[in-house]
């Protein structure tokens, strides 16, 4: 296929722009809005143009759930595995995913649990994300010397926690959020963060919410 002159890819698009699109359709809609006729409306190009890019609907689809397993599985893993001298610490870390949209995308966790319960193989493709976090987390109790029966346990209660509140669709405030975490740490570890760990926490979170305001 010959290149296309530089005054021609602009009604191409781009991949990233259909998946920016498509996930906006189905973190508003489902994935029954995902269509490519509303995409290519919401954008101004042609269903020429996403076909350009995408083999069909199922390829844009695929793109989608990639999207979901790099964003929030192998953000949450990575945080598990960030450097901490406490659990309390490390537990901090790890609740950086449920402030942090940019780390742990939770309108989209909650779009792919609920497109999953249609979807067979997307179902395997949660059950064994959820596995991996979960692992994931339980790893991060064991470095700390927790037994290996009451770490998965523990893991298993931060991370259900969580997605309850990701299914339940709780929206929470800001700083009502940050004042529940030394609680949840100290019931989730059996041991409370000191002074130092809280205010670093806050900090971050806090200027994070700024930043985010001022650049609206």
């Amino acid at each position: 296929m010959d290149s296309p002159a530089p005054n021609e890819r602009g009604w191409r698009g781009s991949a990233d722009l259909w998946l920016d699109a498509a996930y906006q359709l189905l973190v508003e809609g489902g994935v029954e809005a995902v269509k490519v006729m509303p995409l290519a409306e919401r954008l101004g190009l042609s269903r020429t143009s996403f076909y350009w890019h995408f083999a069909d609907r199922e390829a844009l689809l695929d793109g989608l759930v990639v999207r979901w397993q790099s964003r929030n599985t192998e953000n949450l893993v990575r945080q598990t595995e960030a450097p901490a001298a406490t659990i309390t610490e490390s537990v901090l870390n790890l609740f950086d995913c449920w402030i942090m949209q940019d780390l742990f995308d939770s309108r989209l966790e909650f779009a792919i649990r609920t497109w999953a319960l249609t979807d067979p193989a997307l179902a395997k493709t949660l059950a064994a994300a959820d596995a991996t976090r979960i692992a994931a987390i339980k790893a991060m109790f064991l470095r700390f010397s927790y037994p290996e029966a009451e770490a998965d346990i523990r893991a298993h209660t931060v991370y259900l926690t969580q997605i309850g509140y990701i299914s339940m669709r709780v929206d929470e405030p800001l700083l009502p959020r940050l004042d529940r975490i030394p609680p949840y740490a100290l019931t989730f570890t059996g041991h409370a963060p000191s002074p130092a760990e809280i205010k670093a926490f806050r900090a971050r979170h806090i200027q994070a919410n700024r930043a985010s305001k001022s650049s609206n």
